[in-house]
């Protein structure tokens, strides 16, 4: 992976953050993947993702020249668990796409609630912004044929909020991929405690088995070191909108791989959801550079 303090060519960093985005969808996929194909279980799927990611992590790091030297910390090892869980037991009801338009709205309004909280203004386009996400949230939950599994959804909003947290708990602490590291390492005896305690209901087969290793490995390892050596080259909210690619991603993989449904709810949903998203980002983006400027 390119160092932080390394120069990129733009082709290069659009290439990468394609293949990331890309990698975060998979995630997606993977696991609704398992839970409709195979017999493997939530915690079981989850405790298997978070050590793959943790080893591949660590040889990504070892690769580097980068030797893990116990970054990280134990309350956001917490979230990330938190997170890794919601969404393993979410993906067992929702689709891929339902679940990462969830996800991705839930890690976003917990990141721009946060920014109210610490003072920030909301601008009328802001304003407006976050109503139209809201009413499309709103509108995806309500009772219908095609709401989503009323579980399932509160399950996969707790995660985004709890990557909310992982994401601002993690702005500006050194080395992004060695503190991923350490919190993936810490969140493992978290996992394992989860899978002691649902051994009853323990079930791993040979599919179901490396759908989680790939999880972990693969979108969730590498994506993440991947998604943090194109970050330094990209403006903080230009990586915010690029992330609103994930659900539609996802959604076209479900279609095209697992052979799910899109549904008008669904579709109305997303514009409302991430366009509204999109107005907050896009000014926030256009009042940080006036700031730039009158500096």
């Amino acid at each position: 992976m390119v160092k932080s303090n390394a120069k990129m060519p733009s082709q290069q960093v659009f290439i990468l953050t394609a293949i990331a985005m890309i990698a975060f969808a998979g995630n997606s996929l993977l696991s609704r993947a398992a839970f409709l194909e195979t017999t493997i279980d939530p915690a079981s799927f989850t405790s298997l993702r978070l050590l793959s990611g943790f080893v591949m992590l660590w040889l990504i790091s070892f690769v580097n020249h980068q030797p893990y030297k116990g970054e990280g910390s134990w309350i956001s090892a917490f979230a990330l668990f938190m997170y890794a869980a919601g969404f393993s037991f979410a993906y067992v009801s929702l689709s891929t796409g339902m679940g990462a338009l969830l996800l991705f709205g839930a890690v976003q309004a917990t990141m721009i609630g946060h920014g109210i909280y610490k003072g920030e203004r909301l601008s009328k386009q802001q304003g407006a912004g976050l109503t139209l996400a809201l009413a499309g949230l709103i509108g995806l939950l309500l009772p219908g044929l095609s709401s989503p599994p009323l579980f399932g959804a509160i399950l996969m909003m707790g995660a985004g909020v709890a990557w909310g947290i992982y994401s601002l708990r993690g702005r500006g602490l050194g080395n992004p991929t060695l503190v991923t590291t350490g919190n993936f390492l810490r969140s493992i005896p978290i996992a394992v405690v989860m899978s002691i305690l649902a051994f009853t209901n323990a079930d791993i087969d040979l599919s179901g088995f490396w759908y989680a290793i790939a999880s972990g490995a693969l979108t969730s390892g590498i994506g993440y070191a991947l998604w943090y050596s194109v970050l330094p080259f990209l403006k903080a909210t230009n990586a915010a909108t690029i992330q609103l690619s994930v659900p539609v991603l996802a959604a076209v993989a479900g279609i095209l791989f697992l052979g799910e449904a899109l549904s008008f709810r669904f579709m109305f949903a997303s514009i409302a959801i991430l366009g509204g998203i999109a107005l907050v980002l896009i000014k926030t983006s256009s009042s940080t550079r006036k700031n730039e400027d009158s500096n």
